[in-house]
């Protein structure tokens, strides 16, 4: 149902904005020609009707910030009064918000969605901004005092199951450890086949505090705030990837896999430095994960406008149409014959990366390179 409002939403902002080039042709001036089918043989009026009464709120602004169209449920949410008539007016003078304001020129101006969230008197709300061309913006409008209180039990019930495992995979691992010395002694220091089975145990303690750890961190990324300025600051991408890549450096120099790097010039963004370091290491490890031994890791880091393009590319096997597909989900491995490296992962690390991604207003995205070899890319807004 949501992905249905959604598309009418679209259909909505391209007839808006026709609307909008001719002042003279109103909402109430649609004929029966304005009608005929669309989508399958759904008509404008009937995606109208439902978006009226979708459950979250919605207007739309054109490229002046004239509310154009809006829904009751925003009304409500946006504690406008029951008689008065917002249509045509400016957003201004119906919502004080400068921070909602500059979002709408932001996402005017670039064309790609923004969330944010305010206070509306007492009414904590969120919307979803969403560009449609020619300076027009669509806001969808949520409260958020239901979501605070699922995604809050969502995160409590993560932290409390991740740190319950924690206490006692600690204690496996003082366990292992143990063992091991104990099967070294018995076998003379050869530790023999149980010092196998003790090193077995051992790694395998290992990926599940890996894994709890990777958990907890994407919970907490899915429910943290995007730029949150608390935790943004002037940085350079090429220091970062240095600093991630001295982290993975003797595991690198134990295969004989190197980095090689394009040309380097200041790459200054505004960005969470610890969050974008974990992000490098995973592309990194990835990578690493997937080269050759006696191989290098390619770095590069180019500008696009308003954006940073940084690529990691290995020299492996590539990607599958499968992997292309599935790479940045939870949990997903790809094929493991494909694998160069004995070090496995927990399956969450590309999609740790995703989720950092999104937090900072970029994305990222996976290709096979002309030459061989997989190449991810993250796209990261400058912000400064």
């Amino acid at each position: 149902m949501t992905l249905l409002l959604a598309l009418g939403l679209g259909v909505w902002l391209g007839w808006a904005i026709a609307l909008g080039r001719d002042r003279r042709r109103g909402l109430a001036a649609v004929d029966e020609s304005k009608t005929r089918p669309a989508l399958g043989g759904l008509g404008r009026l009937q995606l109208l009707a439902w978006l009226e009464g979708a459950p979250q709120g919605w207007l739309v602004l054109d490229g002046q910030q004239r509310i154009q169209a809006i829904n009751p449920r925003a009304e409500r949410l946006l504690q406008l009064p029951a008689d008065r008539l917002v249509r045509g007016e400016p957003l201004r003078a119906v919502i004080q918000q400068t921070e909602l304001e500059e979002a709408i020129l932001l996402v005017g101006r670039r064309g790609r969605p923004q969330r944010l969230e305010w206070w509306q008197g007492n009414e904590p709300l969120e919307a979803v901004l969403l560009a449609g061309g020619e300076g027009w913006v669509a806001l969808w409008i949520n409260s958020r005092r239901s979501l605070e209180s699922q995604l809050d039990q969502q995160s409590r019930w993560v932290s409390d199951v991740a740190h319950e495992l924690k206490t006692p995979l600690t204690a496996l691992m003082l366990v292992g450890e143990r063992l091991a010395l104990e099967a070294g002694r018995e076998a003379g220091g050869t530790g023999g086949s149980s010092g196998v089975l003790v090193e077995r145990l051992q790694r395998e303690l290992k990926r599940l505090q890996e894994l709890v750890g990777d958990l907890l961190e994407l919970s907490c990324l899915e429910n943290s705030l995007p730029f949150d300025e608390r935790r943004y600051e002037v940085l350079d991408l090429w220091e970062l990837a240095d600093e991630a890549w001295s982290s993975l450096r003797p595991l690198a120099e134990s295969r004989g896999v190197k980095l090689v790097s394009g040309q380097r010039q200041a790459s200054l963004l505004w960005a969470d430095a610890s969050r974008l370091h974990r992000a490098l290491l995973n592309l990194f490890e990835n990578a690493l994960r997937y080269s050759p031994d006696g191989g290098v890791v390619e770095l590069s880091v180019g500008s696009s406008g308003l954006w940073w393009e940084l690529e990691v590319r290995d020299h492996g096997p590539g990607l599958s149409p499968e992997d292309l597909i599935h790479l940045f989900e939870r949990f997903y491995r790809g094929d493991p014959s494909r694998v160069r490296s004995q070090q496995s992962g927990s399956g969450l690390g590309l999609a740790i990366v995703q989720q950092i991604a999104l937090t900072h207003g970029g994305r990222v995205q996976a290709r096979n390179h002309p030459d061989g070899g997989a190449a991810i890319e993250l796209v990261l807004p400058k912000g400064v």
